[in-house]
């Protein structure tokens, strides 16, 4: 007869697969969105980013990131054991953070689309899943300097998302910006092929981030487990009506684009909190999101003119500082202070400023050193054509007569972008 200890821990080990199948399905949302909020002739591109990112990045994690990420800890800095599991008895644990890792790492992908050599890319993405992302990991979850000082980050609003939206803002700099999206002065708007696509994203994202964060119990809690699902499920929804509102407000029209977005910049917002505020509290943050998120996408996009074509940096990034931040405000499990009278937010701003500094100056490294060997974007004539043809040979989209089963007529886009193709191979 098995005792009560064995079958809680059978109970609350499902709970955790159940949450990582759950930020696994998320990988499906992202590359969703940023195929809806792209154009149309890189959508196979940004598939193949999107999976290779997730295999690529679970075989990197296994390897090195997990024991970097979790190993006995090396004066507060990085984890040194349990490199490939060996050692580990806890597979289940480690199936759980590597899907958050890859999540991570996928954040860039969309601010780079469209521009981005696919190889470049996946270099990138190495370092993210390898070194990178796992040592901030363990600053705050593998027992490092940042958990020793109390920081709270509950599911990820700083070490994931902002982790990976910094990474995003340094490689969309460093790259530059979409060909014609800026001319002199003048901005222009890129729109994407497919808001249908996008919502399908974040509705998927949405589902998977009931697992994300109530994953991130890594137990079956009757009593927490609610709160943070809860808490998830209110955040996006204000976040959702503040920024639908705001942007009738500001531009006389619900935009359908950063209201979507708007649910991803509450669901970022509530994650580090998600165990540790009220449903008030919840409510919100999720509020300040939707419109620090749609005033941060004006901000990069006009001002410091950074294409960022899903808006990622915004909703990952901006979202996630102020998520971070929250904690400090909203926080009832700790209450405003800490012993010594170190106030929350204090502890937690060092968090923020830390993984901000450590992730410019890593990412950037890597780039820089990239870019020595190889380039970081496409040719001209590649980024014109389209990344599925250019990088994939094929397209996501035939256009044919399907009642008379022909093949494209010569006016057919499919068509033109074939021969455009044929053209380029020539020279």
């Amino acid at each position: 007869m098995e005792t009560i200890e064995a079958v809680q821990s059978s109970v609350d080990m499902i709970w955790m697969m159940i949450g990582a199948i759950l930020v696994f399905f998320m990988h499906a949302g992202f590359a969703m969105v940023e195929t809806g909020f792209t154009r149309s002739k890189n959508t196979v591109n940004i598939l193949m980013k999107n999976l290779l990112t997730v295999s690529l990045g679970s075989l990197l994690y296994f390897i090195i990131g997990f024991a970097i990420m979790f190993g006995p800890s090396a004066f507060g800095l990085i984890g040194t054991e349990g490199f490939a599991l060996l050692g580990r008895e806890d597979i289940g644990f480690f199936v759980f953070q590597a899907v958050f890792a890859a999540t991570c790492a996928t954040i860039i992908s969309g601010a780079v689309a469209e521009r981005m050599k696919l190889s470049s890319y996946l270099i990138l993405v190495v370092a993210m899943t390898g070194v990178i992302y796992p040592i901030v990991g363990h600053w705050v979850w593998g027992g490092g300097w940042l958990a020793e000082l109390g920081y709270i980050d509950f599911a990820g609003s700083s070490v994931v998302h902002l982790t990976g939206a910094v990474g995003a803002l340094i490689a969309a700099w460093l790259i530059g910006p979409r060909i014609g999206k800026y001319s002199g002065h003048s901005v222009n708007v890129i729109p994407g092929h497919s808001v249908p696509l996008g919502a399908l994203g974040v509705f998927i994202l949405w589902l998977g981030w009931f697992g994300f964060n109530g994953g991130s119990t890594l137990a079956a809690d009757p009593t927490l487990v609610p709160l943070v699902i809860a808490n998830t499920l209110l955040a996006a929804s204000a976040a959702v009506l503040s920024t639908a509102l705001y942007t009738k407000l500001r531009y006389k029209r619900i935009d359908a684009s950063l209201t979507l977005n708007g649910a991803l910049s509450g669901l970022v917002g509530i994650t580090a909190g998600c165990a540790n505020v009220s449903l008030i509290g919840a409510i919100a943050i999720g509020l300040v999101s939707g419109v620090l998120m749609t005033e941060s996408i004006r901000f990069f996009d006009v001002k410091a003119r950074i294409d960022d074509p899903v808006g990622a940096i915004s909703v990952h990034g901006i979202a996630g500082i102020w998520g971070t931040l929250a904690v400090g405000l909203f926080d009832v499990a700790n209450g405003a202070f800490y012993g010594g009278g170190v106030s929350v937010i204090t502890i937690q701003f060092i968090g923020v400023a830390a993984i901000i500094g450590w992730t410019t100056l890593t990412v950037g490294g890597s780039l820089l050193t990239i870019r020595l060997f190889t380039s970081l974007r496409v040719s001209k004539e590649d980024e014109t054509i389209g990344l599925d043809y250019s990088e994939h040979g094929t397209q996501a989209y035939v256009l044919q007569d399907v009642f008379k089963g022909a093949e494209p007529r010569s006016n057919d886009f499919a068509h033109r972008l074939t021969q455009l193709g044929k053209s380029v191979e020539a020279k």
